[in-house]
């Protein structure tokens, strides 16, 4: 299994956090599990080498897209491939919908939309070229110069204050008093909340909890800590308040996740 990240250009930095490849071996024996977890931010994702198949519930199955947005999300979602693959992503700021689509991060929390049906013709034709591209340095360049250019389209003259605030929580891992921020926003407390779901998708309180609980995962790997130590490194106020918020964001038991266990953590220990 091959997996690795790519930095943005200093231009798309405020709104790209980088980009990724996955790349791996799967076949009708040793098929591949991905799941999803909960997520404060958005991804763009294409399967520019085999088709995932969504294991919706215990007998149904669905067809994942070839190319889509993966919307922030509260939820888990689990998927499944039987062949080889490779799948190339940019990891956003939730806020980076409005600057880059003009879409409210909330209309597709908990979606995940072709990239088709989310920009028309444009997103078919954006398509056709991450998946005809020869590698992915030049998926990389296509890519940024797309988002490049509909950030030049797009862009606010000035962004609003609520976009420093999400990046704020995001940045601390969560951990912040959402009531001094909003504060610094010079906003009510009603317009800040109204704001801050727009953008990021959720409430302020569900996308710090949602945002603490990522901080927990990138905690994988790390031998020197107990569960407990990193439940309360991530700002959580006991282990049980822990492991109630990771059963609820990625349907495991933290032990089973940090053990190594899960077929979900393997690109980690790439």
């Amino acid at each position: 299994m091959l997996y690795y990240t790519l930095p943005p250009s200093p231009e798309l930095s405020p709104y790209v956090r980088f980009f990724w490849v996955l790349e791996s071996e799967a076949s009708v024996n040793q098929p591949y599990v991905h799941r999803s977890m909960a997520d404060g931010c958005a991804e763009l994702i294409f399967h520019y080498r085999g088709q995932f198949t969504e294991l919706v519930g215990a007998d149904k199955t669905e067809k994942s897209f070839m190319a889509g947005l993966h919307g922030p999300a509260q939820t888990f979602r689990r998927f499944a491939i039987q062949q080889s693959f490779g799948i190339f992503g940019v990891y956003l700021y939730p806020f980076a919908l409005t600057q880059f689509f003009s879409i409210p991060a909330v209309e597709v929390r908990n979606q995940m939309p072709h990239l088709s049906s989310l920009l028309g013709r444009e997103g078919s034709n954006l398509e056709d070229k991450i998946m005809t591209a020869p590698d992915n340095s030049t998926r990389w360049q296509l890519l940024s110069q797309f988002l490049l250019k509909k950030l030049i389209n797009n862009r606010f003259k000035q962004p609003p204050p609520v976009f420093a605030t999400i990046q704020s929580i995001i940045q601390n891992k969560g951990i912040l008093s959402v009531n001094q921020l909003a504060e610094q926003t010079c906003l009510s407390t009603r317009q800040f909340e109204r704001a801050f779901k727009s953008y990021s998708g959720f409430s302020p309180k569900l996308f710090s909890r949602i945002i603490r609980f990522q901080a927990a995962l990138n905690e994988y790997g790390n031998q020197q800590k107990s569960l407990t130590e990193i439940s309360y490194t991530c700002g959580y106020y006991d282990q049980s308040h822990f492991i109630h918020d990771f059963k609820e964001f990625s349907g495991h038991h933290p032990r089973v996740y940090f053990s190594g266990k899960s077929l979900e953590s393997a690109y980690r220990d790439c």
